[in-house]
């Protein structure tokens, strides 16, 4: 709400660790406090009616925690205005509402994260936004699946969620461009460290901040970023209008996440690479699934297009469905549960966990597949829990 410091306008202009720490919040006048407050308050007194002091009249609205927060995020993406919300399917929710209308028609991957699938499946369709999936990595297969006229966004994932797919965003920005629609992409597996789409022409990035952003499984949380401020308007209006907003507690959890994203991210990598090494050739599984390695079909796109490759690992157990659910009970280290992105490793079963929603769908998981969040854990004693669960 307030103008931007020429503290934060110049953390802009600097590096991305130096953004993460700095951007979004000038330190407190008063006090010199460096870590913005938790402004615990849903409403603002007056200075006389409509004289708002910085633009606050009420937490839904605004809140200064909030405000630094997407502050940061927007300096992190490389975007016009950042948006912080209730959980990342809350701020899927807002966007579409925002930009589509019944009758409308969406584009999603042939391999969308579940909750991602349920959303547009049960409750946008229900208000009449029309869906079409199509696999990410094929450029002519999203190109197919557009309407021209009635598709409004073109949702991507890359790597999408929980099959590691990687689409080409350059490429897709200029396809659903041509059709007058927009590129959304979700940018939760990459995080703004290791990609940054909206510098590849993507309209919107969309983050589950409940994951890497946050990074340490202590809050719920959603975000947009946007490129263009005729769009940020509307999103802005409809954040308001539906409320869905991130409370001051959470925001401060995920902003205090964020300035120390880039040394978690190369840990997580760092661990994600050692890990695929061992699942690679192992008798127990017939397939690692990894941008980073050179016969992923994604490989030499992930390589333009991201940092590095990220620390998301899925692999499908040689000998079927049960045992990949006998290994996720096997481990000790990899903790069995759902979401990802925070410094302990996680392991799931998508078919029975994150991606049951689309089971018996075209976007249906294989039943072998073992999903990794590689955390930051000393790698050699995640990769002894691995070998024991496996043998």
């Amino acid at each position: 709400m307030t103008q931007q410091s020429d503290h934060t306008q110049d953390a802009q202009k600097s590096g991305f660790e130096t953004r993460a720490i700095h951007a979004g919040y000038e330190p407190d006048p008063t006090t010199g406090a460096v870590i913005p407050p938790i402004f615990a308050t849903s409403t603002y007194k007056q200075d006389g009616v409509g004289g708002l002091r910085g633009g606050y009249e009420y937490s839904r609205s605004a809140n200064p925690t909030r405000t630094a927060l997407e502050g940061q995020l927007a300096a992190l993406e490389e975007g016009e205005r950042g948006f912080a919300f209730a959980s990342g399917l809350a701020a899927e929710d807002t966007l579409v509402r925002a930009t589509c209308k019944p009758g409308d028609h969406v584009v999603i991957p042939n391999d969308a994260y579940g909750g991602t699938y349920r959303l547009f499946a049960k409750v946008e369709q229900a208000w009449g936004v029309e869906i079409t999936p199509a696999p990410v990595s094929d450029v002519d297969a999203v190109r197919a699946a557009i309407r021209p006229g009635q598709t409004k966004i073109v949702w991507l994932e890359t790597p999408t969620n929980p099959l590691l797919t990687i689409g080409d965003v350059e490429a897709l920005a200029a396809v659903a461009h041509e059709a007058g629609a927009l590129l959304v992409v979700d940018n939760t597996f990459a995080s703004p460290y290791l990609q940054q789409p909206l510098t590849l022409g993507a309209d919107v990035v969309v983050h589950s901040t409940t994951k890497y952003a946050g990074g340490h499984s202590d809050v719920v949380g959603g975000a947009l970023v946007v490129r263009e401020l005729e769009l940020a308007e509307q999103v802005a209006f409809h954040q308001n209008a539906i409320g869905a907003v991130a409370g001051p507690f959470d925001a401060w959890l995920v902003m205090r996440g964020l300035k120390t994203l880039g040394v978690r991210m190369d840990r997580h990598c760092d661990n994600a690479e050692k890990v695929v090494d061992l699942l690679t050739g192992h008798r127990g599984v017939s397939q690692v699934i990894y941008p980073g390695l050179a016969e992923h079909p994604g490989h030499q796109v992930a390589t333009q297009q991201m940092k590095r490759y990220g620390g998301m690992v899925s692999f499908r157990v040689a000998a079927g469905e049960q045992a990949a659910l006998d290994l996720c009970e096997r481990t000790r280290v990899f903790t069995l549960g759902e979401s990802l992105g925070g410094v302990e490793s996680l392991i799931e079963h998508p078919g029975r966990m994150t991606h049951a929603s689309v089971a018996g769908t075209d976007l249906e998981v294989p039943n072998d597949l073992v999903r990794l969040s590689v955390g930051i854990e000393t790698a050699d004693d995640l990769l002894a829990d691995l070998e024991q669960a496996l043998s």
